[in-house]
């Protein structure tokens, strides 16, 4: 089993929880987080990636490494929850690594303020 097969089930999880889909905010987190709109799981990205960073300052100075892999799995999770409500999937997000794969970061920073800059000047 791949862990794309995990992200998938995760997601179909997550989509059975919209409101929209007969979701309950009073019985799933998923549907809470959807029913109180982009502010509510946005800020649990945020609040998540600040776990994150804190987590791998911790294993730096010699935590486990098991409690980072916990707080990305969280932000992976919160993550997730605003790739549904606004109609994508993890499949979209590795379509996009799998498109960036093989080319420099470095050239892709750089085509991308190539490609503002050019968005900007051909603006009224």
């Amino acid at each position: 089993m791949s862990s794309n097969d995990s992200l998938a089930r995760l997601a179909d999880v997550i989509e059975s929880r919209k409101p929209a889909n007969g979701g309950d905010p009073d019985k799933s987190y998923v549907s809470r987080l959807l029913h109180k709109g982009p502010d509510a799981f946005l800020k649990k990205i945020g609040e998540e990636a600040t776990e994150v960073v804190m987590a791998a300052k911790d294993v730096d100075h010699g935590a486990d490494k098991s409690k980072l892999v916990y707080e990305v799995a969280d932000l992976w999770f919160h993550s997730m929850v605003a790739l549904a409500h606004y109609g994508l999937t993890p499949a979209d997000v590795l379509t996009e690594l799998e498109r960036r794969e093989g080319t420099s970061g470095i050239e892709e920073k750089a085509l991308r303020k190539v490609v503002a800059r050019t968005a900007e000047e051909g603006a009224p």
